[in-house]
């Protein structure tokens, strides 16, 4: 194997994007492919949207691990997001360009002409990448208000949001962290948020760190609040009981008016720094993956003696429902120390009563419903088809609320010792939508991820909408999830792919997500790893 040599972080930014849209500028995105040997292209991370912007600077950055020895190709796409679907297939691509990560990583900037194919330029786009090497694994955590901004709409109040920017070595300032945008509000409260410390300033306490509020606008032309300069040295001054302020300045208007004195104030309620803990320092450090799996069995899948139907088991002894069981349960199964894990089923009428059960155990043993190894859910799941009659509807929420039973519990020990990923597979028609969306707000609380397997040929958007990465999934009460817990990976796009190409995809996000819960909770892990001395 080779050796990690270090991790680096890279930041992009475009010039002079061609224009797509009609009667507006487009909408970009960034996306990062990396070379994975035979002319195929896996997807590493994609940036935010930015809306109305032919100049994007984007905010999101792309962390890669560096390998000195290894010629690490790789792939930035830049493409106008105009729909809701992950796909980039059905956007307009504005251009993009091939690269090693060596190149970008021995230049300081690194700018190319953006091309639509090879040797053909994409009008007069560029993009630029600048790396820097992670050295720091601490954390900054900001919580940020502000009052009595200036009115900058003329028919309703300002929608304020904040930029911030680290001075660089070369005296220019460069994006670290943009926040999201407060709607018509002129004493906004910006939720928590976090970023890398040597992404915020390099590790540098003193280092220059430029604040800019502005009013957001749909075109794009987002107009200046005020500015104003700190370091993280005056911003870690702020304590729960005596927040750090700084007046909001509009240099212009300051200029014109002797009697201006600001635009508003700017209230840095909290600032911490932490350590950050990586997904490995949670599972190195004692942290168990509970595996469970619930099976759609109702009759839009068709009927199972039918070599149409998606649970007909071919001569070979397979369908996609157990090559999804499989791909995902034996990456899964190696964090699980006993091995047994809970397997369910939904939509099907049971014996012997024949009723409609939306979580009932593939062993028909409710209450030690667990099978012994990936190989003992394979088995059950053959040998229930024959006894069940396939029916509806399709209920998600009672096998989401009945693993999230026992996150609750495992998160009430108030330690990371448990994580549970639910791994549903369907065919995709969802009947209870509402319920759902309830159930993924509730467990985007606790300590579990929910992965959807999407099999056959249906219109999956349903599932699209629960995978919350076009914006935030909420509730039918407006409740928003407190983090993205879905993903959802439709299984026809791996059909003829190696299989680790469908665990990869679909386990890509749970390592995040397991991060992303002990962070917002603040717990270490149970095991704290031994801190090397540089």
């Amino acid at each position: 194997m080779a050796q990690c040599v270090t991790r680096v972080e890279l930041s992009v930014a475009c010039e002079h994007l061609l224009d797509r849209d009609v009667g507006s500028k487009s909408d970009p995105l960034c996306v990062l492919l990396q070379d994975v040997g035979g002319d195929r292209w896996a997807e590493l991370d994609r940036t935010e949207r930015i809306k109305n912007c032919q100049k994007p600077e984007f905010s999101k950055k792309f962390i890669i691990d560096y390998y000195f020895e290894k010629v690490q190709k790789l792939k930035f796409g830049i493409y106008d997001i105009d729909n809701k679907s992950f796909d980039l297939n059905d956007d307009d691509y504005l251009g993009g360009i091939e690269c090693t990560l060596g190149q970008i990583v021995s230049s300081s900037v690194f700018t190319r002409p953006l091309e639509l194919k090879k040797g053909k330029p994409a009008g007069k786009g560029t993009i630029t990448i600048s790396a820097e090497e992670i050295k720091d694994a601490r954390v900054v955590y900001l919580e940020i208000e502000a009052r009595n901004l200036d009115k900058k709409d003329f028919l309703g109040k300002s929608d304020p949001f904040l930029e911030f920017y680290k001075q660089t070595d070369a005296g220019t300032w460069q994006l670290v962290y943009r926040s999201e945008v407060i709607k018509n509000n002129l004493n906004p409260s910006w939720r928590k948020f976090s970023v890398p410390l040597q992404t915020f300033c390099g590790g540098d306490f003193n280092k220059p760190i430029k604040v800019q509020c502005a009013d957001h606008d749909n075109d794009g032309s987002h107009d200046l609040i005020g500015r104003f300069e700190t370091n993280l040295t005056q911003l870690q001054k702020a304590g729960d009981s005596s927040p750090v302020e700084f007046e909001c300045v509009h240099p212009e208007k300051k200029q014109k008016k002797k009697s201006y004195k600001n635009s508003g104030i700017i209230r840095i309620k909290s600032c911490k720094i932490e350590r950050d803990y990586s997904f490995l320092d949670y599972v190195m450090g004692g942290c168990q993956i509970n595996f469970t799996v619930g099976i759609d069995f109702t009759g839009s899948n068709g009927d199972p003696k039918s070599p149409d139907s998606l649970h007909y088991i071919s001569p070979d002894g397979i369908n996609e429902y157990l090559i999804a069981i499989w791909s995902v349960g034996s990456v899964v199964q190696d964090y699980d120390t006993d091995k047994l894990f809970p397997a369910f089923g939904f939509g099907a009428q049971i014996p012997p009563n024949w009723q409609v059960s939306h979580e009932f155990a593939l062993n028909f043993n409710p209450s030690n419903p667990y099978c012994q190894g990936i190989q003992g859910i394979v088995d059950a799941y053959r040998q229930i088809l024959p006894q069940i009659r396939l029916y509806g509807p399709t209920n998600f929420s009672p096998i989401i609320n009945h693993v999230a039973r026992f996150a609750a519990h495992a998160a009430q020990q108030g330690n990371a010792s448990q994580y549970f990923v639910l791994l549903i597979i369907t065919d995709g028609e969802i009947t209870d939508l509402d319920h759902t969306r309830q159930a993924i707000v509730n467990a985007s609380k606790l300590p579990m991820s929910i992965i959807i397997v999407g099999v056959g040929e249906a219109d999956f958007k349903a599932m699209e909408f629960l995978d919350g990465d076009n914006g935030v999934l909420k509730s039918m009460t407006g409740e928003p999830a407190a983090r993205d817990i879905v993903q959802f990976v439709p299984f026809r796009q791996f059909k003829n792919a190696p299989r680790e190409a469908l665990s990869q995809m679909v386990l890509a996000e749970v390592p995040k997500q397991l991060v992303s819960y002990y962070k917002l909770q603040g717990w270490p892990p149970v095991k704290l790893p031994e801190v090397k001395q540089m």
